[in-house]
């Protein structure tokens, strides 16, 4: 089979994209290189349109009711389920985040999802575990944000092997405050693991934030929220961030979280070959309507996809990664392509996932410009390609 006249983020002008009779793409190039298509092989012409992979959401709290650091053996059975639910949202694959709790409950957590990862089928229409993000405990209290202070622990080599106990192997990203790193010698130690080290909930300056780059650590946790402000004196952490191309960023494209003028600003600084992504920092709600949902012990309050605790806290939010990439074409901060790679591109990239060669077509996603009704504004729309 042959996609053709498709548009692909990296890829200039209009590309074919080869398909085997596996289902597995083989090839992509320009159209006016491959030449007309055989007259054997099924074809598929989308006219211009966008064709991506799907999106990669590697910081997400849970879903349809469930929060990760909840897992357990009474409720395990929900995994499959959120997995279905996050490829009809046009998720390939996603880390199920663990947020700040107690150790016993993070080892249970990351119990099920072990036994999960190794058991799960890639040959079916579904979103893949690619490991797990732990954001915490390992942060500093004065920016812990919706994170329970009880449980933050002191960064230390004891503390990080009491937290990964068996499961270090299935930890991708640890989200850490790197000041807390009082010896200098946890990072170097993660980095040993083969676990990412990004920074964030941190007071950090830029020159505690660069030290802990040239230790390894190389992401940043959603930039803006739960650190320091940029400031022309000291640039903080996420300004340090900023300049260093080896760094990547995540980003969330709510609107609430951080404003859209703030989100041009970083685009404009960076862009997603520099290695800015979108995450969706999903809470368990995520599928459900708004309404007050229970969030370890304590509520939150969900109105129009904004999460936040009763005393207004913003906890997170119940919109999926691919509304990102909507609002910022909607609100014209970038372009179609750019807007698609920092949900697909990206952060395959920034975990270390090849690319789109080698890659099942039935991850493939196309993108259209629909408007629903005369008068309504144009939204950017995605649909699987091959469903």
């Amino acid at each position: 089979m042959d996609i053709i006249n498709a548009r692909v983020p990296e890829y200039k002008a209009l590309q074919q994209i080869s398909i085997d009779s596996g289902g597995i793409i083989q090839k992509i190039m320009p159209m006016y290189v491959a030449g007309k298509p055989s007259a054997d092989k099924e074809v598929v012409d989308v006219n211009g349109d966008w064709v991506s992979l799907g999106g990669v959401d590697l910081q997400i709290n849970g879903a349809l009711g469930l929060a990760f650091p909840d897992l357990n053996a009474d409720n395990k059975d929900k995994l499959p389920e959120i997995c279905k639910f996050m490829w009809d949202r046009g998720v390939d694959g996603f880390l199920p985040t663990l947020v700040t709790t107690s150790v016993e409950k993070i080892q249970r957590s990351l119990s099920v999802l072990a036994n999960f990862i190794v058991t799960q089928l890639n040959d079916r229409p579904t979103a893949q575990i690619l490991g797990v993000h732990l954001e915490g405990p390992f942060l500093n209290p004065e920016k812990r944000g919706a994170h329970p202070s009880e449980y933050l622990l002191p960064l230390t080599i004891d503390n990080v092997k009491r937290v990964l106990g068996a499961y270090a192997d299935i930890v991708k990203v640890i989200t850490l405050a790197p000041e807390l790193d009082l010896t200098g010698e946890v990072i170097p130690y993660l980095r040993s693991l083969g676990i990412i080290i990004s920074l964030g909930h941190s007071q950090a300056t830029a020159d505690q934030a660069q030290k802990a780059f040239k230790l390894g650590a190389s992401m940043v946790t959603h930039a803006f929220n739960a650190m320091p402000s940029l400031h022309h004196r000291e640039p903080g952490l996420l300004g340090a961030a900023i300049v260093d191309r080896d760094v990547k960023c995540g980003l969330i494209a709510d609107g609430q979280h951080v404003s859209p003028t703030m989100l041009q600003i970083l685009l404009q600084a960076s862009s997603y070959e520099r290695g800015i992504f979108l995450v969706s920092d999903a809470l368990a709600p995520l599928g459900l309507p708004d309404g007050v949902y229970p969030w370890d012990i304590r509520e939150i309050e969900v109105k129009n996809g904004t999460a936040r605790l009763p005393d207004g806290t913003l906890s997170g939010t119940t919109l999926s990664l691919l509304v990102g990439v909507q609002n910022l074409v909607k609100w014209g901060i970038c372009d179609r392509e750019e807007a698609i790679a920092l949900a697909t591109v990206a952060p395959r990239k920034a975990i270390g996932i090849k690319g789109i060669i080698g890659k099942p077509a039935a991850q493939l996603l196309r993108w259209q410009i629909t408007q629903p009704e005369p008068n309504d504004e144009p939204i950017l729309t995605w649909e699987r390609l091959f469903s």
